[in-house]
Order: C-alpha cells, then structure tokens, then sequence
C-alpha cells in the first residue's frame, strides 16, 4: 500500500520556541520533536511573540529558523493580564493542579481569556489550507479549537493538555466550567498526559454532559471525539548523548569535585507551588533530624529558577523557601558542611545531565504534575553501571510509568525521610534492576513516540471520516 505523505501540521501553543541551532541539550524536549514534525511536514509553529503593543494589530511576523516556520503576535497588555497572569495562571493553573483555595475567580480574567483565543482564531484562520492537521497545546487555549470551528474551519483539529485535569467535583468550582468543558467537543482528539487524568475527563462527561464513554470515543449528544491518555515523553536519546557531552562531563567532573565524597540529592523544579517544594525541604529536615550519623555525610541540591514573579502566590511561595532553607541550615550545618545549596537560576539541559548523573538521589516530589519530565532526565543521565535512585512522587503523571521508583506521598515528611534512607542504602544490583525497567520505559515511549501517537490519531480520525 502507498504510504500517504504527512499532512502539513500547524502547532498552536502560548509561546513558540523556535530552534536555537545548539543542539537537544539547550532546548527543551519538546521542542526539539515539535521541530523536527513541523521540518517534515513543512509546517507552522503559531502563538503569541512574548511581546507586548499598545494596540492589538492582528500583526503575524513570519520568521524561518533551521528550517521551521514560526510565526508569532504581539498582545495587549491588558491581554497579558487578564488571558495570561489572569484567568490561565491565576485561575486555571492552581484549580487544575487541586490548589482551588488559590484559585482567583475574576470575570475581567475570564473576558480575556476569550478575548485572546478570538484573536488567536481570528489571525490563525488565513494560514490553515485545507488539508492541514491543526495541533493545539495547553490549558491557555481550551476555547481556541472552537472558535476555529466557529469561523467555517472543518480541519482535523486535536489539542493536548500538558497538565492534570481536575476531579469531576473540583472542576465544579469553575465558574462557567460547562461551557470550557463543551468547546473540547469541538477537536477531533484530545489528549491527555494520563489515564487518571482521561478517567476525571470521562467522569466529568457522564455525570455533567450526559455523554457516553465507549473506549476511546467520547460522545455528547450528536457530536463524538476520540480522548486518548498520551504520555509525553523527553527526547531520551538526544538526551543521553547531551549527557556525554563535553559540557556535561565538565558539569559531572566539577559536581563531583565539590561534594567532597558526600551523597547528592537533587531537585531541579520551577519555583511553584504545585511542585511541593517546601514539603520535600520538610522531609528532608525529617531525615536530618533521624539520621544525626548522616550530617556531613549528604546534602541536598535544590535548582529552583523564578517564574511568574508578577503573582502573588509566586512570591510567597518564594518569601517561605528562603525562610526555609535559612532554618534548616541555620540549624543542621556547620563550618565545612552545608545541609542545603539552594539555587535561584537556570542550568541548560547539557550541563544538567551533568549534575543529574553525579547525585545519588533525584528528589523529585510534586504534589500535582501533568507529567514531570525531570523524573524521565534524572533516568536518561544516569551512569547504567552506577546509577542513582529515583524518589517520585505518586501524584506526578510519571508515575503512571516509571513505577520502579520509589514511589512516596509527597505531603509525608516521614515519607519522604524513609525514602532517602532506603535509596541511600540501596544495594547496586537493585538500583539497577530500578533503573533499567525505568530506562527502558523512557526510551520507548520519548517525545517522538508521543508525537506520533497524537498525530497518527489525529490522522486516523480523517481516515475514519472518508471511510
């Protein structure tokens, strides 16, 4: 049989990134598979600039780089308020990450975030010819498939949630929640990071939509979609070869150096609340406090760069961890010991890999993640003859795959502390037998594997029409 060429794929997100030319081990996994799908099907990568106007022009700048096109508006900064800092990252992020006591429910947020997609549709509508597979991404543009249908689009349309979806009750709390709900109905797949998340999905469609589950097929009223759980991965084998790399060596060699022959743990999160950093500072004093015979003996590694600086509930998560960390070393440490190195910046991913293979754990404990791909980098860095140990959080979306970690309750200090003293005591040929079947998992499902999954069900769902 011919194989039919590969349909020229528009990827929709917040914010592009276009690739830089240096190479997997400074651009984010994601990107790297987004790239390389829209370098084989000549494609366009499609969002907002990071720029601010006085005045929204519905403005495209087309820009070509290492043979993908990206093209990119300016918003108003009233829309990076209310669409962005509001109603995306002061109401939907806390509420579907479980955190509904932070969540800001403000109708300015809510207009918009409509505003915004409508502008999002009303640029994007000229550029998608006819056969196009259209590919929305996140929670900043849950309306934007249906405000395409809503301007005459009849494309194949998908869109792929990177973080949880809330319980069916949860999401109740949303107001106008229905009507977010109804515009996914107009994408013909819809993905999400897990079966959890898929199964609070389907709960959501039964018990408010009156809608019908049957496998994959999610039907409310005249209108049926495919949902599928769709695990992202990282680009595991760019990534091992990042972790050989020159950098990476040199980042290894220096970590090494600077340890002194104590056990490193290592953290490395974006500075949020979802991520449960001040729990996982808690365990970890929990395990000082049980383990006097440990002081000087382990340290942990905490890289937290800042984000979303302009909101509140960012700056106090920050405000307690610096307290934090102070009273933990304030109280454990001494003149040629420091229990905790806390780092307020940044590492490219190369010299990460580095740093990830020179710890002996990888302390990765959010109380809510889509997915978590630190977890799948932390297995990718590893040395396979010496590998380190995994502690994960059952609540990250990894979990669901990399079941050979040490699986913990992120919210137990005394989980926590009991985790780090059987991962430290660990004989090798257990760290790794854990270490291979995570391994194996993060090589086969990666981020390529992913991609494909989506977009062979975006394609199928054509196939299944013209059938």
């Amino acid at each position: 049989m011919e194989q039919r060429p590969m349909s020229r794929l528009i990827i929709v997100s917040n914010r592009v990134q276009p690739p830089s030319g240096e190479g997997g081990g400074n651009q984010g996994g994601l990107a790297v598979a987004l790239s390389a799908a829209l370098r084989e099907s000549s494609g366009i990568w499609f969002g907002w600039s990071g720029e601010t106007v006085d005045e929204f022009t519905g403005k495209i700048d087309f820009q070509r780089n290492f043979g993908v096109t990206t093209a990119t508006i300016d918003l108003e900064p009233q829309d990076l308020d209310e669409y962005y800092n509001g109603y995306a990252n002061r109401t939907l992020w806390p509420l579907f990450h479980y955190r509904v006591d932070l969540a800001e429910f403000e109708s300015g947020f809510a207009e918009g975030y409509e505003r915004v997609n409508q502008r999002f549709a009303d640029t994007l509508e000229p550029l998608i010819e006819t056969d196009d597979l259209v590919w929305i991404h996140d929670y900043h543009m849950f309306p934007l498939g249906a405000r395409l249908r809503q301007k005459g689009i009849r494309n194949r349309i998908g869109f792929f949630l990177h973080i949880p979806w809330p319980p069916y009750r949860l999401l109740l709390s949303l107001p106008n929640h229905r009507e977010l709900v109804e515009t996914l109905l107009a994408y013909d797949v819809v993905g999400f990071q897990t079966r959890d998340a898929l199964e609070c999905f389907h709960d959501y469609v039964r018990n408010e939509l009156s809608g019908a589950i049957d496998g994959d097929r999610v039907t409310v009223g005249d209108r049926t979609i495919t949902a599928i759980a769709c695990p992202i991965g990282i680009d595991a084998e760019n990534f091992v070869e990042a972790s050989q790399s020159s950098a990476a060596r040199y980042a290894h060699y220096r970590m090494r150096q600077s340890t002194n022959g104590r056990d490193m743990i290592i953290g490395v999160d974006r500075l949020d609340y979802s991520k449960g950093l001040e729990e996982r500072f808690l365990g970890y004093e929990r395990y000082l406090s049980s383990n006097a015979g440990q002081h000087g003996e382990v340290f942990l590694l905490q890289i937290a760069p800042p984000s979303r600086g302009d909101v509140q509930s960012y700056q106090e998560i920050r405000s307690s961890l610096d307290a934090l960390s102070g009273r933990i070393n304030g109280a454990f440490a001494d003149v040629e010991w420091v229990p905790i190195r806390y780092v307020n910046r940044g590492y490219p991913r190369d010299k990460l890999a580095g740093i990830y293979r020179a710890a002996k754990i990888g302390l990765v404990t959010p109380l809510r993640d889509g997915m978590n791909l630190v977890a799948k980098e932390y297995i990718a860095a590893q040395d396979p003859e010496d590998p380190g140990v995994l502690i994960l959080s059952r609540f990250a979306g990894a979990a669901e795959q990399l079941t050979d970690a040490l699986l913990i309750n992120p919210h137990s200090p005394e989980d926590i502390c009991d985790a780090i003293a059987q991962a430290l005591a660990m004989p090798l040929e257990e760290r790794q037998a854990r270490w291979r079947a995570c391994m194996d998992n993060v090589m086969s499902q990666d981020v390529v594997w992913w991609r494909k999954r989506f977009t062979d069900a975006l394609e199928g769902t054509a196939a299944a029409a013209a059938a």
